[in-house]
């Protein structure tokens, strides 16, 4: 029988990152390798920040290079490269294309090919999270990588309208121009007029980094959220976010940003292993690496 090293050596051994900005409070590390794991992988995981590192976004292609050189399977790609790394690309596949944002990257073969489990990710915790809420119309904030894959999460859970609103009008405009080509004429619109999308909407999609720990503060005018609305967002560092808070103490039904962040990590680490992983499992390593904040609203 092989000796305890020799088994050790024998393990299939996978190495991935995260490249994004301010990054170091990302759960994903923990999250990828506990159930690696559990599944006999030798997994590690590491942070490429680029805040840490003191680069800014245009050294995206040398970081995709470092890590092919240094033999990783794949890499995960957060804000602010989620579209900066289209080009980048060898070829994309159908979710990514659909989305135009990437948060997954693998290596095989030579080619770098461009995944987005955002889209997913986004749909299952709604699914769970918000089974019954009304869906008719819905306010969404943020047009960029996350956004577009939560717009289409979001149209695909059956909401009946779409109102997208982002600080650069032209790109609110222009997911609102693919949303209505994917799925249906009149399905989605762009909207500057936030105070009368959020006085006809059922409920509020938050996809800007507006809540995280380097971008504090409300992504919109608290006074605006009303009981009656239910509130969605995608932010997780950390879970309970000003504008979750806020929602919370109007007694709006919220939905925090923890189980998306597990569902695309599930995702992911399926796309870089080849193994299928226990989200379930992974749900509840997550309650434990963020603790009493993950307790349901």
């Amino acid at each position: 029988m092989p000796s305890e090293s020799n088994k050790f050596a024998l393990r299939h051994k996978v190495r991935v990152g995260l490249i994004g900005a301010d990054i170091q409070m990302s759960k994903s590390p923990a999250l990828h390798m506990r159930e690696a794991s559990l599944h006999g992988l030798d997994y590690s995981y590491e942070l490429i920040d680029l805040t840490l590192r003191g680069v800014a976004v245009d050294h995206l292609p040398d970081l995709l290079s470092e890590v092919e050189d240094r033999g990783f399977a794949g890499v995960n790609i957060t804000h602010p490269c989620k579209q900066i790394v289209l080009p980048l690309l060898t070829r994309l596949a159908d979710d990514a294309r659909s989305l135009g944002a990437v948060n997954t990257v693998v290596f095989h073969d030579g080619e770098r090919v461009g995944h987005n489990t955002d889209c997913s990710g986004f749909y299952e915790n709604f699914r769970q999270g918000l089974p019954d809420v009304t869906r008719d119309r819905a306010l969404l904030l943020g047009a960029g990588g996350a956004g577009a894959a939560v717009a289409h999460a979001a149209l695909s859970l059956g909401m009946g309208h779409l109102l997208i609103s982002d600080q650069d009008a032209s790109r609110a405009e222009s997911l609102a121009r693919s949303l209505n080509e994917q799925f249906a004429p009149g399905r989605a619109s762009a909207t500057g007029d936030i105070e009368a999308a959020m006085q006809a909407a059922d409920g509020l999609i938050h996809a800007t980094p507006t809540g995280m720990r380097n971008h504090p503060g409300l992504p919109l005018d608290g006074a605006l959220i009303e009981s009656r609305h239910w509130v969605a967002d995608i932010v997780y560092m950390p879970l309970v976010t000003p504008l979750l808070a806020l929602a919370r103490d109007r007694g709006c039904r919220t939905l925090d940003g923890g189980g998306m962040v597990v569902y695309q990590a599930a995702g992911a680490l399926r796309l870089f292993a080849g193994i299928e992983p226990d989200a379930a499992r992974m749900r509840r390593h997550f309650s434990e690496l963020v603790g009493a904040d993950a307790a349901p609203a």
